[in-house]
């Protein structure tokens, strides 16, 4: 017991020595400790941003629900891809859709789309920019894409037959061009062609936090088409019967497909199956890219702060090499010196940490009041951070340490 007694207040002293020595010399240490601060803000404030985005992902995806799929010409990711390669693959039809709807038993609904970003709509009196996304799409586009009415309707299989000049828009468009009136009946004018607006889709925000997918205009494909062309391949929306048959209905799709496209037993598909837990794949192959980079940028920041911890911690053995010699000459161990200035190390590289943490949450806080990102710093960043800098200092501050437990007392005593 008295051991244990005594190991603790010497930890105590060195930790009260560590804190005096800081203390002593703010600036210079504060100067010094600047890589770490660096190193552990760019942690914090990219994992912030990476978990953000993460359960961002997860609750824009939640929104199509989770019996519902999607098959496209293109494939969904980041990074590098061929597009060339992709071009190659034959359209997406709507014939395509009707085979599946009528192949496919584990299949409920199929809904299919086109759309044209960069829209500009235009009423007598107001204009959006030209950021509006125009779908073109069937009836039962609203079953199968996660959007929900929140005032009037959607258009008809009768209007979707037809081609008629109706459309339901998103929130930001209603807002812009009818600010305080409701926009049901009246009517929109798009490429030249007058719209009625039959509908308003309920707001969804954004996604990622950056891209608003409440900024689009709804129209039936038959009427989408004469305006943008016909000779463009369609998104199919696929929804399963239940959840449970999720994957079996995404085997019909797909062996469907491949024989509706003569595409051979050792080929791959000409044609992309995009799902739920593939775009979160993507997403955090992404995510993967970005964490290394930033911890690439950590660790050098960190060695840099490291350097600056070994230079202050032999500048300070030096200048106190008379009082390692009197502490020594009164019977202190090299032990007892190693855990001082060992200490003294992790303390001064653990407080960059903490304000490298602060400032980290900083920056976290005005990424999202300010921006609107979305971010939330994960606990185990903050554990990590403080981690890595500890031992940063520990490493560090070795050789100092030794350094000093290493002197001898009576010249350490002589020294000026």
């Amino acid at each position: 017991m008295k051991a244990f007694f005594d190991s603790l207040r010497a930890a105590v002293d060195n930790l009260r020595l560590a804190l005096g020595t800081f203390l002593g010399n703010p600036l210079r240490s504060l100067l010094t400790l600047l890589g770490i601060v660096i190193g552990v803000t760019t942690v914090i404030t990219m994992m912030a941003l990476i978990e953000g985005l993460r359960l961002k992902v997860n609750k824009d995806l939640s929104q199509l629900g989770a019996n519902t799929f999607m098959v496209s010409k293109w494939p969904s990711g980041f990074g590098r891809i061929n597009w060339q390669k992709y071009a190659r693959r034959p359209d997406l039809t709507i014939e395509d859709s009707r085979a599946i709807k009528e192949a496919c038993p584990s299949v409920n609904s199929v809904g299919s789309s086109d759309d044209e970003g960069g829209q500009k709509i235009a009423t007598s009196n107001e204009e959006t920019r030209p950021s509006v996304r125009v779908v073109g799409a069937t009836p039962e586009y609203l079953d199968t894409s996660g959007i929900t009415i929140a005032t009037g309707r959607f258009f008809t299989d009768t209007e979707a037959l037809d081609g008629r000049n109706v459309a339901v828009v998103g929130v930001d468009v209603s807002e812009l061009l009818f600010p305080g009136t409701d926009p049901l009946n009246h009517e929109i004018r798009i490429k030249g062609r007058t719209f009625t607006i039959i509908g308003v889709l309920q707001r969804r925000g954004s996604f990622l936090g950056m891209v608003s997918m409440d900024n689009l205009v709804i129209m039936p494909l038959r009427t989408f088409q004469p305006l943008y062309g016909k000779n463009r391949s369609l998104d199919i929306n696929v929804q399963a019967l239940t959840p449970e048959l999720v994957s079996k209905a995404q085997d019909e799709v797909s062996n469907l497909l491949r024989r509706r496209r003569d595409v051979g037993p050792q080929e791959e598909d000409n044609f992309e199956v995009v799902t739920n837990e593939s775009m979160t794949q993507s997403f955090n192959q992404l995510s993967q890219v970005i964490s290394i980079a930033g911890f690439g940028v950590c660790l050098l920041s960190l060695v840099v702060g490291g350097i600056g911890i070994l230079n202050i911690m032999l500048v300070s053995v030096t200048e106190r090499t008379k009082e390692i010699g009197i502490r020594k000459a009164l019977g202190a161990r090299k032990r007892r010196i190693l855990g001082q200035f060992a200490t003294e190390a992790v303390i001064l590289a653990l407080v960059g940490g903490v304000i490298g943490v602060a400032v980290g949450f900083g920056l976290a806080f005005l990424g999202r009041w300010m921006l609107g990102f979305p971010t939330v710093v994960p606990p185990w960043a903050v554990a990590l951070s403080l981690g890595m800098s500890s031992g940063v200092g520990l490493i560090f501050g070795i050789y100092p340490a030794a350094r000093a437990a290493k002197l001898d007392p009576v010249e350490a005593m002589r020294s000026e």
